[in-house]
């Protein structure tokens, strides 16, 4: 029909052309012209002509095209309806049900197997249907009775009302349809079940064979109080056999006297009973997660015969030792007390049950034990030694004491503990010393009465020799101070550094553990830990800073800032603090400006804070300024216990606490108040106490004022780098510590990082080419071994690169030589012990390119 239309149109348009042709011959003909005018128009009548020539033969050749398209679209008809009954066919012909569903999600095409799969629940399907109405109408005719979807399959199981089991599996076509095909899995779906059901049987047997090889008694009890399961050891132990289960516990308590029907009602730390035939049966219940409990039955017969074996010789042996007149003691390895007789207890007055498992050094003074240390490490190292030692007895007598170790080795020839022998010397000595004093009386008149003749001559001598000595004393006692003094400097430098290097491995063990998925139980006791060496990190701070104070290498540095930069981060972090202990916290901001050194400043403060929590058990505490006159007035108020006034020169004093630390919750070394004096009067800013008992307590620290702060000296914090990650990155870390390496190499690999680590520059260079190996970032340790600097290490890999690594130091080193020179050098610093998440925020800054503030924070200790 559209090809006549268009023949049409050009036909119309052929006859238009003629006719404006013939116009224009006519025009040409009728016109009066110059002779020369009708020929120009003939010419120009003739080219229209011709042009009217080629388009008809245009549109000829067009309408030919058209006729051939019509053609073809006919054939193509053909085969598209060919094709659709092909795909009918073979839509017939699958097995299994099939649908097949349009883009409007409506049914297109079907096979008789899907129409016989809905014909049961009396549903007609027909073409149109939608997907949802099929659904609504397998659920309302009760056809399909539940529905699985597996979503990572793209298939949903149905279970059927005449137990079939059918999956159905659907897939999007191109144009937006899909396509379903029904499979029938009923036999596929009876074969899993019998292969559940024999595996079940299987570890069933496996684990009654299992209860049945253990040397226990071991039964299973339900919530409701019945026996599940028991193995052959219970019915040994009871004297039952052939018991047919479940089986009530009531009923099972009739026939043993074993069993206790409470066992099945609650859960049993640990009991024993005795059985009529003498056999001592201990039972200990184990809960299960979903209820009930397992009930464990131990023979422990021969362990009961046994320890009242032992206690009968041990009675028999302190009924002998109890009568010698001597002191007689058994220590173990840990120097633990093991034995004591009565003579003993009696000398030092200690009862019987508090020497026994008691530690040496718990019960003797640190001057004792000192005393007895070098003559403990012989014995422990095999030696029998006896010597003599004046010491004081209960009742306050000095007596001279004759002391014999004798080791106790075992099969291996290895002393596990020693037996002491104690007997009371001291009138022998007396004895012996009234002759000895005798003879001495006599001698000494003959030397007086000698040195009378040349005591004149040799006064003159002494008194020209007495005053060259003093002045070469007085000469090498100022050497011998400078050397003191340097030598303290270098002991405290090398004390900080070996104690916290395994602080810093434990830290970092720590840090890494905490990383690792584990229990919840698991979690808390590694958070314990943590809390544990947080504790040992802040008593070895406070005790070098107590040695640093003393030595004098500390100096202040004094400089003008503002109140407000140190008491808002002291009162942040202390009003948490308080609200853990259930107090209050009240913060009165001030706005001064005063003039110290405020990493020392910070640390009074501190301590003081923690102080006036530690000794207020409820109430509330306050953080506030008064200006005063002579300077502003920091003042720390709580109310506490408060100090009596014979007590408050005491507390200053070290390792002196108050009565009231017996029972505070945090009781500390009695150094914080030390600390707090020694730095205010260094400072020359002393601190004020007022307190009334049972009221409280108030501490200030007056400082001079300020006029101005000079621009860069305010002190910013160091913040986190968000959303910056670690994983990927490539590390080399250096440190002479195995166990560092070892700990660093854990925790960097839970963070994601490829890390090489190495104890030295040779072993770095045995693992990587340190000019041209692939890195990120290079953490060294400041101290290395054959008095080897990590930083020296730092410089030289990097002169050997093209690009230089970015550089971490750590370091127990806490000097302001070495800040300064590690920020000259552009690298980053830590001090010792590493705290995981510190390491992780630096890292995350220094492969990042952004510089690292050096902040001295009252945490990494005093500086020197």
């Amino acid at each position: 029909m559209a090809t006549t239309e268009r023949e049409r149109e050009l036909e119309r348009q052929v006859a238009k052309l003629q006719r404006i042709n013939a116009a224009l011959i006519e025009r040409v003909e009728s016109s009066n012209l110059p002779r020369t005018a009708p020929y120009a128009a003939f010419e120009h009548a003739a080219l229209l002509a011709e042009q009217v020539r080629e388009r008809t033969r245009a549109l000829n050749q067009t309408l030919h095209e058209l006729r051939a398209s019509n053609r073809l679209l006919g054939e193509a008809r053909e085969r598209a309806e060919q094709a659709n009954q092909y795909l009918v066919d073979a839509i017939e012909s699958i097995t299994d049900a099939f649908v097949l569903f349009g883009a409007d999600q409506r049914i297109r095409h079907y096979n008789s197997r899907f129409a016989e799969f809905w014909r049961p629940a009396g549903i007609e399907v027909h073409a149109g249907m939608t997907l949802e109405e099929l659904r609504r109408l397998a659920l309302s005719s009760g056809l399909v009775v539940s529905e699985q979807l597996k979503q990572r399959q793209g298939r949903t199981v149905y279970q059927l009302h005449d137990g079939r089991w059918v999956q159905v599996n659907q897939r999007p076509i191109r144009g937006g349809g899909r396509v379903f095909l029904y499979v029938d899995i009923t036999e596929l779906k009876r074969h899993e079940h019998a292969e559940r059901e024999h595996a079940l049987a299987q570890k069933s047997r496996l684990l009654q064979a299992t209860l049945d090889s253990l040397s226990q008694g071991v039964a299973v009890v339900t919530p409701q109080g019945q026996l599940e399961m028991h193995n052959q050891r219970f019915s040994q132990l009871t004297g039952l056999a052939g018991l047919t289960l479940p089986l009530a516990l009531t009923e099972l308590s009739r026939a043993s006297e074993l069993v206790d029907p409470a066992d099945g009602q609650a859960v049993l730390a640990a009991c024993e009973r005795r059985l009529s035939d003498g056999r001592v049966v201990e039972v200990r219940g184990h809960p299960m997660p979903g209820g009930g409990q397992v009930l464990t039955y131990t023979d422990i017969t021969e362990r009961i015969r046994q320890a009242e074996a032992l206690a009968e010789r041990e009675r028999w042996i302190r009924t002998i030792t109890d009568h010698v007149p001597a002191m007689i003691a058994y220590l173990d390895r840990e120097l633990r007390y093991v034995f004591t007789n009565r003579v003993y207890e009696e000398w030092y007055g200690w009862p019987h049950d508090l020497l026994l498992g008691s530690a040496l050094g718990d019960l003797h003074s640190a001057e004792h034990c000192a005393r007895l240390m070098p003559y403990l490490q012989r014995v422990l190292a095999g030696e029998r030694i006896s010597f003599e030692l004046p010491e004081q007895n209960a009742e306050g007598e000095h007596r001279v004491l004759l002391r014999a170790y004798v080791p106790h080795r075992d099969s291996d020839g290895s002393v596990i503990g020693f037996f002491v022998l104690i007997r009371d010397i001291t009138e022998q000595r007396r004895t012996s010393e009234a002759l000895h004093h005798a003879y001495q009386n006599l001698e000494q008149r003959v030397r007086e009465r000698t040195a009378e003749l040349t005591r004149v001559n040799a006064q003159l001598r002494e008194e020209i020799e007495e005053r060259l000595a003093a002045e070469g004393q007085l000469r090498e006692a100022k050497t011998e101070a400078e050397a003191a003094n340097l030598s303290k400097t270098k002991f405290l430098a090398a004390v900080s550094h070996d104690l916290l290097q395994p602080l810093n491995a434990a830290r970092l063990f720590v840090g890494a553990l905490v990383e690792q998925e584990m229990s919840p139980a698991n979690q808390e006791l590694i958070q314990q830990v943590g809390h544990s060496l947080k504790d040992v990190e802040a008593l070895l701070g406070t005790l070098v800073d107590i040695s640093k104070l003393d030595a004098g290498v500390i100096t202040p540095e004094v400089a003008p800032f503002a109140i407000r930069d140190l008491l808002d981060g002291l009162a942040r972090e202390y009003r948490q603090v308080a609200a853990s202990e259930g107090l209050e916290f009240h913060y009165v901001p001030s706005s001064a400006l005063v003039s110290s050194d405020i990493s020392l400043l910070a640390r009074v403060i501190r301590n003081l804070l923690s102080n006036a929590v530690r000794y207020t058990p409820r109430g509330r505490l306050l953080l506030g300024c008064r200006r005063r006159r002579e300077g502003l007035e920091i003042q720390v108020l709580d109310t506490g216990c408060g100090i009596a006034e014979e007590e408050r020169e005491l507390i200053f004093q070290e390792f002196r606490r108050l009565p009231a630390a017996a029972n505070a919750r945090d009781r500390g070394l009695g150094l914080g108040l030390s600390i707090v004096d020694k730095i205010t009067r260094m400072l020359q800013q002393p601190v004020r106490v007022a307190s009334r008992v049972g009221h409280g307590t108030l501490f200030g620290v007056t400082l001079p004022y300020a006029q101005r702060v000079e621009v860069g000296e305010r002190r910013q914090p160091v913040g986190c780098v968000a959303g910056r990650e670690l994983a990927g990155r490539r590390l080399w870390v250096v440190d002479n510590d195995p166990s560092i390496c070892l700990a660093m190499r854990h925790l960097l690999e839970r963070w994601g990082c490829q890390v090489v680590v190495a104890e030295s520059e040779e072993r770095l260079a045995a693992r990587v080419n340190l000019a041209d190996g692939e890195a990120d970032a290079l953490v060294v340790d400041y101290h290395l071994d054959h008095e080897r600097s990590g930083v020296a290490l730092a410089e030289r890999i990097n002169a050997l690169r093209q690009e230089p690594l970015p550089v971490l130091v750590i370091t127990a080193d806490h000097s302001r030589e070495l800040r300064q020179r590690v920020r000259e050098l552009g690298f980053q610093l830590l001090n010792k012990p590493v705290k995981p998440l510190r390491l992780r925020t630096t890292l995350q800054q220094l492969l990042a390119e952004t510089p690292l503030e050096f902040v001295e924070g009252a945490d990494q200790g005093l500086r020197r």
